[in-house]
């Protein structure tokens, strides 16, 4: 039967988060069906999340939108190098394998979709010319700001990351579409899209946006924390044991994986008839149902549904979805190789021991005595008490030219207590003094500040990381320390962070530089 215009709009619009463009989209509805383009970026390994878009990919489809889903595979290793370069044209065929799967298992036809990978046209004559003209225009204050909730964010970004927008926003005209769906996060490309295409001659396009979908552990659903996500492949004894581990607090709505899957996933493919099923034992009320999502949600809000039914119930729907991918999978041995040799760095990592944050031994530090070093005029041997029973250990800075000497004397101090001891300059070194520093237009070094009242020995924290335990010693082979030490920043507010995340003493007290922002941790 077909649709009105109206009944067209709301299919495409219905659990959005929000769109930008509603006047263009209606009067496109109302002359024509819709020309819309996803794209994804054949990174990290798909995981259930993907369903979110998906299945919004089935809505698009059922008010006649024409698709096209776009395999980003440049866009892949612009983003900070996420896929290797080698293992590109092979992630880029599990994406398209994968995403096909999923799209057959909730009866969504191949043939009204068109599929598109980044590369076929990207390297064109016309498209590379557009990049350059847009390159022209554009501010790098504009691209790192378009790309800071998509393209990972370090303080001395790549040239290729603040690329990323651009491209991203060339492709709404070079795939000739009238609209560019996508998550939530990406609303600052998709605004950076709307102000730079016009410059260039083109369309502003319309932007549809899909809400995040908190992971199992809370917060975003990420390729890269295990915890937080099923994978396509999971089998169902594992979807078990991560729904079991899954976050989901009675009566919390807002901040609930299993119900917002749910909510994004699970209601919008019913077919008619079809009703949410919450299995349960008679003494506890027995079988229940629900029509709507919204009945589901208040019945959970008033407790009248405990977690783990409700995690029970997801768990049956989430292998329905699971169960043909599967199989395509376990009956074809070119599938199952193709997935291993994709992601063959990806279960490397996985065996090793993760590289946090909470590795880092940074504690409260008192310089009880400095002077020069002998044989190096630059640097300083201090002793430091850091509360051990062994008495201060000895760290060499080279501070001499930054700070003087009767402001290093019973200074209070941050220091990185478990790098593997160095010997400069005939002295073992046992420990770094963190400070803020800049290269530009002139070095300039600032030991980081405690808070007043810190006690000498206080363990650092970094939120979000609490729970994590730091290494004896960090191996230097594995270059533990230089990878953490790259997101090591003091923020623009003077304080210092890792990733964002604050670095506080036991107390709830911020470790600060004097005058320094917006600068590197060394």
């Amino acid at each position: 039967m077909a649709l009105t215009w109206d009944e067209k709009y709301k299919l495409i619009t219905r659990n959005l988060a929000e769109w930008l463009g509603d006047e263009k989209l209606k009067n496109i509805l109302k002359e024509r069906d819709l020309k819309l383009y996803w794209g994804t970026a054949t990174t990290g390994k798909p995981h259930i999340g993907y369903f979110a878009p998906i299945s919004k990919i089935a809505d698009f489809l059922r008010s006649g939108t024409e698709v096209t889903i776009l395999f980003a595979d440049l866009h892949a290793y612009l983003d900070n190098m996420k896929a290797p370069w080698e293992l590109l044209e092979l992630r880029t065929q599990y994406y398209e394998v994968i995403i096909k799967g999923m799209l057959k298992s909730i009866d969504v036809p191949l043939d009204n979709l068109k599929f598109v990978k980044g590369t076929d046209y990207q390297l064109t004559k016309e498209y590379t010319l557009d990049v350059y003209r847009l390159s022209s225009m554009v501010t790098e204050h504009d691209a790192k700001k378009a790309g800071a909730e998509v393209v990972k964010q370090v303080t001395n970004p790549l040239l290729s990351g603040l690329l990323y927008p651009g491209l991203q926003a060339l492709d709404e005209q070079h795939l000739q579409v009238d609209a560019q769906f996508g998550g939530v996060d990406q609303r600052k490309i998709f605004t950076f899209a709307e102000k730079y295409l016009p410059m260039l001659g083109y369309d502003k396009r319309v932007h549809l946006m899909n809400p995040m979908i908190p992971g199992l552990a809370g917060a975003k659903m990420s390729s890269s924390e295990e915890d937080s996500k099923i994978d396509l492949l999971d089998n169902a004894a594992a979807v078990k044991k991560k729904l079991k581990k899954a976050f989901c607090e009675p009566g919390n709505i807002t901040d609930n994986g299993i119900l917002a899957f749910s909510k994004h996933v699970i209601f919008p493919l019913f077919k008619n008839g079809e009703v949410f099923n919450v299995p349960r034992s008679a003494e506890f009320g027995g079988n229940v149902s629900f029509i709507k999502y919204e009945d589901l949600e208040a019945a959970f809000a008033r407790q009248k549904i405990h977690p783990g039914d409700l995690k029970n119930a997801v768990e049956i729907y989430i292998n329905k979805l699971l169960g043909p991918i599967r199989k395509e999978f376990e009956t074809n041995s070119k599938l199952k190789t193709l997935a291993n040799k994709a992601y063959s760095q990806q279960k490397q990592k996985a065996a090793e021991v993760d590289i946090t944050p909470a590795k880092l031994d940074i504690r409260i530090g008192k310089i009880i005595e400095v002077k020069k070093h002998p044989d190096a005029d630059t640097l300083y041997v201090e002793k430091i008490d850091l509360g051990e029973p062994n008495g201060p250990r000895t760290i060499v800075s080279g501070l001499v030219n930054y700070v003087p000497l009767n402001e290093m004397e019973n200074r209070m101090v941050v220091v990185l207590a478990n790098l593997k001891p160095a010997n400069l300059r005939g002295i073992s070194s046992h420990g770094m003094v963190l400070c803020a520093s800049i290269d530009e237009p002139t070095r300039q070094v600032e030991p980081l500040r405690p808070p007043q009242g810190s006690v000498v020995g206080d363990k650092i924290i970094i939120e979000g990381y609490e729970n994590g335990t730091a290494d004896d010693v960090l191996n230097p082979k594995k270059k533990v320390w230089e990878k953490l030490q790259v997101d090591l920043v003091v923020n623009g507010d003077g304080v210092a962070s890792w990733n964002g995340n604050l670095l506080i003493t036991s107390m709830g007290g911020k470790i600060t530089s004097d005058t320094l922002k917006n600068v590197l941790i060394k």
